[in-house]
């Protein structure tokens, strides 16, 4: 069913109706594979920060003037042309991303949304995820995002320790993140994320797990532990470089997550993904699309997608990488309707290589069933079941199968049809 103009206009509204998405434990089963190419989640970049932190390679810039407007308009028409080209009919979530997308104003969200339910179904329940940042993230501003539509918020504390913060090159005080968080969690009950990160130069094992302790005095449903990379030509890889920051330890790292995944096992959070943790069924159902394959489309500057361009009489899947620079981006999306830069198609061995990467991250690994989606002439026994890597694999603990399943990582799960 795809909704008229007037459902399409009045789906905001809906939208506030419904105060909170029903919690399950584990995601639905695999739609066939019929169902599956006309849905797709959507992600949403917004290019713009006030400042660059010390650790961040993103496609992000610091704007010398916006013209939100002209952004609003580009980011509309693009969701309007890669939904036509997909072929997609239902969209099962939109996730703003960035850059600093509490930085936009609610009247884009709402545009951007609006504009997708007049293109396809996108149900009143679906997740709308938002990231902010404490500083661009007030009270009245948070209620503004959710009264357009957003019904979840993801929050980039990264540290409790004001002085990390700094280090990270971050706008915010700890007094600021847990005032925000606070608010958050008043205004969207049950669907608030946190992120917090470890690893960082000179960062101590006690402190760190002080600080994951004091979160959860804090926090909601949702938490996401990141290690931090040191990417080339950030601030923080160059001070590495110079030996004005020691170089982060490894091991130490490696403890400190593993304590911290007790640490939340204990508070009764399910590592649902190597770095995503939730409890009370308050899973991310969009980056469970990513981790299961599913399609989903990527638009404003740099962001990515993988869909089957069916509305254009494509039958491969694609990764498709969108213009970088805004300036650029718009350009093009105004020539064109789509800033599309990049399009490689994906082979059906590319595809499933992904499968089991993407599957291997989570705590439910890749059941039978969804593997056929993808694969309906190889069991996962024919691919694995006489692989000498494999038996390697499981002499080592690294690996499970059996009856049951084939997982690593969090924990192990490939469960096939000979599971009673």
């Amino acid at each position: 069913m795809i909704p008229s103009g007037a459902q399409a206009r009045s789906w905001v509204a809906s939208v506030r109706a419904t105060r909170r998405r029903p919690r399950v434990d584990s995601p639905g089963q695999s739609p066939s594979p019929e169902r599956a190419c006309r849905r797709a989640a959507l992600y949403v970049h917004w290019p713009y920060c006030e400042k660059r932190c010390s650790y961040c390679n993103f496609n992000k810039y610091i704007p010398r003037g916006v013209d939100e407007g002209a952004m609003r308009n580009c980011l509309v028409t693009e969701a309007q042309s890669l939904l036509r080209l997909s072929g997609v009919q239902r969209v099962e979530s939109v996730f703003f991303g960035g850059g600093t997308p509490s930085l936009a104003s609610p009247h884009t969200i709402a545009a951007v949304l609006e504009a997708v339910a007049q293109a396809v179904y996108l149900p009143a329940d679906s997740e709308v995820t938002l990231e902010a940042n404490p500083t661009s993230a007030p009270g009245p501003r948070l209620a503004a995002f959710g009264a357009a539509g957003v019904n979840r918020l993801s929050i980039g504390l990264q540290s409790l320790d004001d002085t990390e913060l700094q280090l990270l090159g971050r706008t915010h005080s700890v007094s600021d993140a847990l005032q925000t968080l606070a608010e958050a969690r008043r205004l969207f009950p049950g669907c608030v994320s946190v992120d917090l990160m470890l690893g960082l130069p000179g960062q101590k094992m006690d402190q760190w797990l002080g600080q994951l302790q004091e979160l959860l005095y804090h926090c909601d449903d949702h938490l996401s532990l990141y290690q931090l990379t040191l990417e080339r030509g950030t601030t923080l890889f160059t001070q590495v470089q110079q030996g004005t920051l020691p170089a982060p330890d490894p091991e130490l790292a490696a403890e400190m997550y593993q304590e911290g995944r007790a640490v939340l096992r204990e508070a009764g959070f399910r590592q649902y993904e190597v770095s995503n943790f939730a409890r009370n069924g308050a899973l991310s159902t969009h980056n469970w699309t990513y981790w299961q394959c599913g399609q989903y489309l990527g638009i404003g500057p740099g962001a990515h997608g993988r869909f089957t361009p069916q509305g254009d009489g494509g039958h491969t899947r694609e990764a498709r990488i969108q213009t970088l620079e805004p300036d650029n981006w718009m350009k093009e999306v105004i020539l064109f309707g789509h800033g599309t830069r990049k399009r490689v198609p994906l082979g059906q061995l590319e595809l499933l290589e992904e499968v089991l990467a993407m599957g291997l991250r989570t705590d439910v690994g890749i059941t039978h069933q969804h593997w056929q989606q993808f694969e309906p002439q190889l069991t996962l026994w024919d691919v694995f079941g006489a692989s000498k890597e494999v038996k390697e694999l499981l002499a080592q603990g690294l690996l499970l199968l059996d009856h049951r399943s084939v997982g690593g990582g969090v924990q192990m799960g490939l469960r096939g049809p000979w599971e009673s």
